[in-house]
């Protein structure tokens, strides 16, 4: 019924290159002609990247090796690596100049949109499969763990979540391997083409905003602190800074990483009962003590290391990990299961329409919707993305929301599921 593993097989079996350290550097040239392109000055190029946002080029183009066959996306170890090791450094790099006063000035519209987003995809889903099963009536009626209801708890369970809270969700509800399958296909392919959408959206967030009346006067006072910041401790930096900016970032992924290989096992022992909160997965903990040792350095002389370009080494790394999250995405999966990709299409569809009736009726900036809906559908890994989009210095909101995501996504997913 499905082709998923077969297609996978044949990806394995043809893939012209499987050596990580030379798909490394593929993506590593491909970064570097896009960011040269870009800052070219070539009409030809300010005319595309007026058109194309920078960032999703290097989101998309290293779907192409995947899609056709040039690497294996799934099999190779740069989405891990870049998740675990450069993920949190960059978090970390991206919050040492954090003003949490100004971010908590952005007021309670980010977290409205973010909930309504979670809305959007408890209710979303259930009404994707009624409008689907109108015209395909034996997607309901089943009874087995291959129901495809049973399914779509596990989609649920990532867009709100995680993975964590998938896997979760295929436990509680019994979801067979054959649905589950071709479910994380429909996840993988709606939620990065939904990616693509809102990294084009915050292309042209100014325009939108003043369409819609919206008050961005919060984030632009964010935006200028951090430039003032710049423009006062800003310097060349030193091999001496760049080492310390990369000890920092790297010696707090370390510490993340043994705190999360401590209080993983310690509440999987003693409270069984919080796996549906994450608190039994090592992501979760990883991103959550990165995140909280950046915020605690932003009030220390850590901070100045900014004026040294922190966050823009830490923007490497972040652009090395969407490239890496591209690389995972095969188009043509969509035709392993088309029924169930409509499913998924209507489902997004509801989530973002609603996001964007919400956010008309409190006049909310574009970046609410945007990062409110990737870190519900994204999480930690993609949301300080869209974040950064908008600006660097907006990174940080994207994490709080994605890890408040984590911490409800089972409970909702489970709610959905009923």
């Amino acid at each position: 019924m499905f082709a998923t593993s077969s297609t996978v097989e044949t990806i394995e079996q043809t893939a012209l290159i499987t050596n990580d350290a030379t798909i490394l550097g593929i993506i590593a040239l491909m970064l570097g002609w896009v960011f040269y392109s870009y800052n070219s000055g070539k009409p030809f190029w300010t005319k595309f990247y007026s058109i194309v946002p920078m960032v999703l080029v290097c989101y998309f183009l290293p779907s192409l090796l995947n899609t056709f066959g040039v690497i294996d996306g799934e099999k190779s170890q740069l989405y891990f690596v870049a998740s675990r090791y450069l993920l949190p450094a960059c978090l970390v790099l991206l919050t040492l100049s954090v003003d949490l006063k100004a971010i908590g000035r952005l007021g309670s519209k980010a977290l409205i949109l973010f909930l309504t987003g979670t809305v959007g995809i408890v209710i979303g889903g259930p009404i994707a499969l009624l409008v689907v099963a109108s015209f395909a009536p034996d997607l309901l009626g089943v009874s087995g763990p291959e129901a495809v209801w049973r399914g779509m708890t596990t989609v649920a369970g990532s867009w709100i979540g995680g993975s964590a809270n998938q896997v979760a969700m295929k436990e509680i509800y019994g979801a067979g391997d054959q649905i589950f399958s071709a479910m994380v296909t429909v996840d993988i392919i709606v939620a990065n083409l939904w990616m693509a959408v809102l990294l084009i959206m915050a292309a042209k967030a100014k325009a939108i905003d003043e369409r819609t009346g919206a008050d961005t006067s919060a984030i632009v006072e964010l935006k200028e602190k951090v430039e003032q910041f710049h423009a006062k401790h800003g310097r060349i930096a030193t091999l001496s800074d760049i080492m310390i900016i990369t000890a920092v970032g790297l010696g707090v992924t370390g510490f993340a990483h043994l705190f999360a290989d401590v209080v993983t096992p310690f509440f999987i022992e003693n409270y069984p009962g919080l796996a549906k909160f994450s608190f039994h997965s090592k992501f979760f903990w990883m991103i959550v003590s990165a995140s909280i040792v950046g915020v605690f350095l932003s009030f220390t002389k850590a901070r100045q290391l900014e004026g040294a370009g922190a966050s823009k080494i830490g923007s490497a790394f972040l652009y090395i990990l969407i490239a890496t999250i591209g690389m995972k995405m095969d188009v043509r999966m969509i035709l392993d299961a088309p029924i169930y990709f409509v499913i998924g299409v209507i489902w997004m569809l509801i989530h973002a329409s609603l996001m964007l009736v919400v956010a008309k009726m409190i006049k909310a900036p574009l970046f609410y919707m945007a990062v409110g809906s990737q870190a519900n559908v994204g999480g930690a890994a993609s949301a300080p993305i869209v974040a950064s989009a908008f600006h660097p210095s907006l990174a940080p909101v994207g994490v709080l929301l994605a890890v408040l995501g984590y911490t409800i996504g089972t409970y909702m997913a489970w709610l959905c599921g009923q």
